[in-house]
């Protein structure tokens, strides 16, 4: 598969997941031409401390910041399933929307969070991330490309079966590949100020950002004063 693919579908559980995993990789791939989509399992009604406003319009502005956030890295289309926030279960209901999307999209490749739990990271092993990952799975493999699974698909949306070839798995134990994003970490900075309910002062966010991508070059073994992404990358053809 060529390194930057002519479609792309970031499967994440919350508003703001793709702009703290992803979000310069993802820059990366639309300036050289890649249409990216994104699909939020959840609205994130349940994330941040405000307590003023009820589930609804904090929904709504979630929504609303993350498509201002993905503009920033040049995605267009941002796409929710209004899954509850903090109930995310890896079932069949979930499997089919995720599979519907894979074959409205069609993308060769798909990036998703981690189904398992990372010991050093357990803000990155959210259960709604691991319960995300593990329905993108199983939607890549077998649902999406198998005619005989969620029939009303394609007999009734008419969408027909999709084969994604590879998914770029974020937020998990022993990442493999690292993407150089050091000229466009400013877009991924962009980005995560857009969600002004989550993260307030993105200045004071930038630090601890530059010093956790400057860790993900090392580990990749890129040269120093580089910052990068990291991902599993997992053959699914």
């Amino acid at each position: 598969m060529a390194d930057v693919p002519e479609r792309a579908l970031v499967v994440m559980a919350h508003p703001d997941d793709a702009d703290f995993s992803c979000a310069g990789t993802v820059a990366l791939w639309t300036r050289a031409g890649t249409e990216v989509v994104y699909l939020m399992i959840t609205d994130g009604e349940a994330g941040g401390d405000e307590l003023t406003l009820d589930s609804s319009e904090i929904a709504a502005m979630r929504r609303e910041e993350q498509r201002r956030a993905a503009a920033e890295v040049g995605v267009k289309d941002v796409r929710f399933l209004g899954y509850p926030d903090g109930r995310v279960e890896a079932n069949l209901a979930l499997r089919r929307d995720i599979s519907r999307v894979i074959r409205q999209v069609r993308p060769e490749r798909l990036v998703v969070p981690s189904p398992d739990r990372d010991w050093d990271s357990v803000a990155a092993s959210h259960p709604d991330h691991r319960a995300a990952g593990a329905a993108a799975l199983d939607a890549v493999f077998p649902d999406a490309r198998n005619p005989h699974a969620h029939r009303e698909l394609l007999h009734e949306e008419g969408l027909a079966p999709w084969t994604v070839g590879e998914v770029w798995v974020v937020g998990g134990p022993a990442p493999h590949h690292h993407t150089d994003i050091t000229d466009v970490f400013e877009r991924k900075v962009a980005a995560l100020a857009a969600h002004e309910s989550q993260i307030g002062d993105v200045s004071e966010l930038e630090p601890m950002l530059r010093q956790w991508m400057a860790a993900n070059a090392a580990e990749g073994g890129l040269p120093e004063g580089r910052l990068a992404e990291a991902f599993r990358i997992v053959n699914t053809a």
